[in-house]
């Protein structure tokens, strides 16, 4: 194996080592600086001043809407592999149809289980 076989791995090495450099050094001499402890202690990103606890409470509604989506984003995510391999089944003669037909019915009995149950509403 020659040395020029490794030279795309060398350059991104060399690209990511001068790339964080870059932003040390350039955190170092536009970044903020202060003797007093109020102007440290404060938001770096926003110049305004924090106004209440910085830990809001969210509703439990909110978090039951944000798992209910995470769970129906993950159940159409197996969809995908199915809609890509569907010809390949239909070539060999083996029907999917049935099965998934059975996992979409079971999703959207889900849904509508769901809607019924009115988990999706934010006003109640």
């Amino acid at each position: 194996m020659s040395l020029g076989e490794y030279y795309p791995i060398l350059v991104q090495i060399a690209l990511a080592l001068g790339i964080g450099v870059i932003i040390l050094v350039a955190s170092h001499i536009f970044g903020q600086r202060s003797k007093s402890t109020d102007l440290k202690d404060s938001a770096y990103e926003c110049g305004m001043l924090a106004e209440g606890s910085g830990h809001a409470r969210f509703a439990v509604k909110f978090y039951v809407t944000a798992m209910l989506f995470i769970l129906f984003d993950l159940e159409v995510v197996f969809l995908i592999p199915w809609i890509l391999i569907f010809r390949d089944f239909m070539v060999a003669n083996i029907s999917i149809l049935v099965p998934m037909l059975f996992f979409l019915f079971v999703l959207i009995f889900g849904l509508v289980y769901e809607l019924k149950k009115g988990a999706l509403e934010w006003e109640k």
